[in-house]
């Protein structure tokens, strides 16, 4: 995936992530590890791999909040996006 196909799907998580949070039923501190990284769809000054991380991060995070528990099929996407991201973050 090239540099700008990521981030513009960096930026469509991020509009999900934002629908989600104006939502009462979704706990916003899913996305707490996310905001941590400082790294927006608007950085593009930042790596790839940085991006990508963020990307997984926020992956996981939304999986969570559609999940009902980590047996779900959201669960288990959850789960293996936790993993990239473990993956990602170990190559920035």
């Amino acid at each position: 995936m090239h540099k700008d196909e990521l981030l513009e799907l960096h930026e469509q998580l991020v509009i999900i992530m934002e629908y989600f949070s104006e939502r009462d039923s979704v706990d916003e501190t899913l996305f707490d590890p996310y905001h941590g990284l400082d790294v927006d769809p608007s950085h593009v000054h930042k790596s790839k791999s940085e991006h990508k991380h963020a990307v997984f991060v926020l992956g996981n995070a939304l999986a969570n909040a559609m999940s009902d528990d980590e047996f779900s099929s959201a669960g288990r996407i959850g789960k293996r996006m936790e993993e990239l991201a473990d993956d990602a973050e170990s190559k920035i």
